[in-house]
């Protein structure tokens, strides 16, 4: 008998909008996955010998990448901030849409414009350091894993780099804007190896990518 496929799902926004569609492929938690005083974190599937793990974001591509899940699902930010080269993404599912953006104290855009160093708190420190990079700017990352928007005021950093949807978060704290690195949406991704070895992963990557193209062509 084969071994339960492994799907990890983030915790937040993204599983959200991701619930309809996994439902739509088949992938449907059993009920206590939606039991807010259930503090287990892995679940049976309905109908499937498929078991749903939920964990932190970043949790997820490390949980694919190293083979502990076969397939997941998480933000392309993720995907991009840690590369790992056991971790493929080939569908992208249309959801979770929201970018990833540098910010500063509003009224402040110009000021150290062409400053060699800077400190900015963000946790993404790998695509904070290729951004500014880019630009001939060597980046000093605070890591920080929230409440990103205090650290500028609190003189902890001049800049933060931080996900941003409506920018609503950003003005309520006196911030503002100034590029963004990347366009964000949420992924289908999948270990390497998996989908070479089993035809559970491969069939799942068809059914997600038929429903997002029926999705698009709707």
């Amino acid at each position: 008998m084969p071994q339960p496929l492994i799907f990890a799902v983030p915790k937040g926004r993204i599983l959200d909008e991701a619930l309809p569609l996994m439902a739509r492929a088949g992938v449907v938690p059993e009920a206590a996955f939606h039991d807010k005083s259930n503090r287990a974190l892995s679940f049976g599937c309905k109908g499937s010998d498929m078991r749903i793990i939920r964990v932190r974001a970043f949790d997820v591509a490390t949980f694919v990448a190293h083979g502990a899940a076969s397939v997941g699902i998480v933000g392309s930010d993720v995907v991009e901030e840690f590369a790992y080269p056991d971790l493929y993404a080939p569908v992208d599912l249309d959801i979770g849409h929201c970018r990833l953006s540098v910010a500063q104290p509003a009224g402040q855009q110009s000021a150290s414009g062409h400053s060699s160093h800077l400190r900015v708190a963000s946790k993404y420190p790998n695509l904070t350091r290729r951004h500014f990079e880019r630009q001939g700017i060597q980046a000093e990352v605070v890591k920080l894993n929230g409440a990103m928007e205090l650290a500028p005021g609190l003189g902890l950093a001049s800049r933060i780099v931080d996900l941003v949807s409506s920018g609503q978060t950003l003005k309520d704290n006196g911030l503002a804007e100034t590029a963004t690195i990347l366009q964000i949406t949420a992924r289908l991704i999948v270990n390497r190896a998996a989908l070479k070895t089993d035809e559970r992963v491969a069939a799942l990557v068809e059914r997600f990518r038929a429903l997002v193209s029926e999705a698009k062509a709707a």
